[in-house]
């Protein structure tokens, strides 16, 4: 089974509590959150302080994505707010492996995000350092948006370069994953499923969970 990480940019944030109490009960697995900070990425969402209350009102794990420019200067403040994943953009470090000693010497596992113009080939030599692989399938930014399909191209090359080398890095699939096209992704070879609008704004966002979850 697939795992589930619910995106808290989709959600109700005049009823985050409830948001919260929805997700603990559900079958998802992971809190994704997504940090923006309006350089990187053309919009702004939040930062340490929020995340912070996520880890209170949860056990499941905190997965927190940075689309921020110099994420080197605020991995402390992630840790310290409670991020147990912590997933930095290759386009915006300069010095990559840098990056991913830090946060692993932090205590955090460690994420490499990619925009959907980025070749996978360029994880060839941080693959063996990083636990996780995000791999963005919209232009990121904004939620809410269609699901580019050469994603799926990209996830079977990133899957071959994985077993090849007998690595266990995860393959997070980030942007547009709908009920409808959650086989597609697990099929090329992803492993977890971040989803936004699609749960927050269904009808019924634990059984749209629950769905995503049974996809095999």
């Amino acid at each position: 089974m697939p795992i589930v990480a619910p995106s808290l940019l989709a959600a109700d944030f005049l009823k985050l509590q409830d948001e919260c109490t929805m997700l603990n009960e559900s079958q998802a697995d992971w809190y994704h959150l997504d940090v923006m900070d309006g350089r990187f990425v053309p919009n702004i969402s939040f930062g340490p302080m929020l995340i912070e209350f996520f880890r209170k009102a949860t056990n499941k794990v905190c997965d927190v994505h940075l689309m921020i420019e110099d994420p080197g200067n605020y991995a402390e403040a992630f840790k310290k707010a409670g991020a147990d994943h912590l997933s930095v953009h290759i386009e915006a470090c300069r010095n990559l492996h840098r990056n991913i000693q830090q946060i692993k010497e932090l205590g955090m596992k460690a994420g490499v995000a990619i925009n959907p113009h980025t070749p996978v080939e360029q994880l060839q030599d941080i693959l063996a350092d990083i636990d996780l692989v995000c791999m963005m399938s919209v232009n990121p930014g904004f939620g809410g948006q269609k699901f580019i399909p050469y994603t799926l191209t990209k996830i079977k090359q990133l899957r071959r370069m994985i077993d090849e080398r007998g690595l266990s890095v995860l393959i997070e699939i980030d942007g547009g994953v709908t009920l409808d096209n959650a086989h597609s992704i697990i099929a090329a070879g992803a492993d977890v499923l971040v989803a936004g609008n699609t749960v927050f704004k269904s009808a019924d966002p634990k059984a749209t969970i629950a769905g995503l979850k049974a996809i095999s």
